[in-house]
């Protein structure tokens, strides 16, 4: 438990740039924010969006130093916390108890796919909150850029404003987009792994070793980003619009509405803004978790995952 709770701490420290580029990305030329005033945050100076991952990125550190590809880690620390040991168990629970796996170990794929949707939308669920104070942490250098008051001072200011303003209900902002795309990334990530780990023992000469949970991982990484993105779009655009007194949303009444103002405004292709850094941060995360969390239960005794 103490190694899984350091690769968990770790991993997202590491990896973080890459997730504050992404949202910075996803922002960025918000039509409903142009047309209606209120909070996007995603531009350039001068009111030109950034162009690309690499321009976005070296753009936040001219503009707002170093120290801001990091803003909103703590949250982000704490969200993986709760997110990954809840599905993980979730998950395991499913396939071995609920849905059945075989006694040769196989799994049917849409057990595994139903099983992983349930695992990611609980674990989402659970950790919402923390995911709503990192998107809002994110975006304060960018608010301060222009000219625009600080939301939030910390993590634990974020979570007493949010209560503040509009009850403990306001700390689930955005659940919905968020479990969705939990349960799409989990949909990517743990049916990947598990079905492509599985068909490999069963279908080719590998073992149960490195090399298959590398080949498995790379999959699931690919698979996780490219399910989930859209998704994660529309979770974080809804997590940073601005809010009225009640903590009601200004700018989107409700996930499928910024999906349609999103697609309408600025076509299809907006709901994979963030897609190059979603995957270069997923790819390395899925396969540094999964090395590790099987090398774990291989020491401590555990069956294979």
């Amino acid at each position: 438990q103490i190694h899984l709770n350091l690769l968990l701490f770790h991993c997202p420290a590491v990896t973080f740039p890459l997730d504050l580029t992404k949202t910075r990305l996803q922002i960025q030329g918000e039509a409903a924010a142009q047309g209606g005033g209120g909070g996007g945050g995603g531009g350039g100076g001068g009111g030109r969006p950034y162009r690309g991952m690499l321009r976005t990125a070296v753009g936040v550190v001219r503009e707002e130093g170093p120290q801001a590809l990091w803003q909103g880690a703590t949250p982000a620390i704490y969200r993986h916390i709760v997110y990954s040991g809840v599905r993980m168990v979730a998950y395991e629970q499913l396939r071995d108890s609920v849905l059945g796996r075989r006694e040769d170990a196989s799994f049917p794929v849409w057990k595994a796919m139903l099983g992983g949707m349930l695992a990611g939308a609980l674990g989402q669920f659970v950790a919402s909150p923390t995911d709503l104070v990192k998107v809002q942490m994110q975006m304060e250098g960018r608010r301060k850029l222009e000219g625009k008051p600080p939301r939030v001072r910390g993590v634990s200011h974020a979570f007493v404003k949010i209560v503040s303003e509009g009850g403990v209900r306001a700390l689930w902002a955005g659940w919905v987009p968020n479990v969705q795309r939990a349960a799409l990334v989990n949909l990517g990530d743990l049916t990947t792994y598990d079905s492509v780990k599985h068909f490999l023992l069963r279908n080719t000469t590998l073992r149960d070793n490195m090399l298959c949970h590398g080949l498995a991982s790379t999959c699931s990484g690919l698979v996780a980003a490219i399910m989930g993105t859209p998704a994660d779009v529309i979770k974080t655009r809804i997590m940073n619009q601005p809010t009225d007194t009640s903590g009601r949303g200004l700018l989107y009444r409700s996930s499928w509405d910024c999906l349609l103002q999103s697609v309408r405004g600025e076509g299809f292709v907006s709901l994979y803004k963030g897609f190059v850094p979603t995957w270069m941060r997923m790819a390395p995360w899925s396969m540094t978790f999964w090395l590790t969390f099987e090398q774990i239960r291989r020491v401590t005794g555990v069956s294979s995952f």
